[in-house]
């Protein structure tokens, strides 16, 4: 999910810039240029880190800057398929649940909560069941499996990932801690 990996881009120094270009001015500059920012083979930059190497500048025809190739590392986040993440729910709207994932959202469809009925609840923004007293609301902890990933480079927010709850191990923590002490209890009970 999290990583750092070492990548190379380009970057452009402005002119009144130019007599100080350190790897500490080119961290800045990436960092404006691609923290937040979504990437198909590296997810979404978190931040840069450390600049290694920087190449030399390169003069464009009509362009002020002076362009310089960088050498980085940078926290990169990248959900994979079927990773089981931990989140906490941001939103909660008739279809389903925003889920905050790392410094993305995800969505977890209301069909792919729980195996029972949810109904929305919009004055206390949350999904409750009608057939037990669990309930759904934003700042609830869930465990989550991603099952879909859209990257949208030029358009980050349209980037969609997918999730799912209905898995044995999967939901929100307080209705697996409950599963759990039932689970011992009813054990417990069988083994006297």
């Amino acid at each position: 999910m999290y990583k750092r990996v070492r990548l190379k881009d380009t970057v452009e120094v402005p002119p009144k810039h130019l007599a100080d270009v350190t790897p500490q001015r080119v961290k800045r500059l990436l960092q404006d240029k691609l923290e937040g920012r979504m990437d198909e083979d590296v997810g979404s930059v978190v931040s840069v880190v450390d600049v290694h190497d920087i190449g030399e500048g390169t003069v464009l025809p009509g362009r002020a800057g002076v362009y310089y190739e960088a050498e980085f590392d940078a926290i990169t986040f990248d959900p994979s398929m079927q990773e089981v993440v931990d989140g906490e729910v941001v939103e909660v709207v008739e279809f389903g649940a925003f889920v905050g994932i790392g410094p993305v959202d995800g969505l977890l469809h209301v069909s792919q909560i729980s195996d029972e009925y949810l109904a929305y609840d919009g004055e206390n923004q949350q999904l409750a069941s009608t057939e037990s007293n669990r309930t759904l609301s934003v700042g609830d902890s869930v465990r989550v499996r991603v099952v879909t990933k859209s990257i949208d480079e030029r358009n980050p927010r349209d980037s969609k990932i997918g999730l799912t709850a209905k898995q044995p191990g999967l939901g929100k923590h307080g209705w697996l801690e409950a599963d759990r002490q039932a689970n011992t209890a009813t054990t417990g009970a069988e083994g006297e």
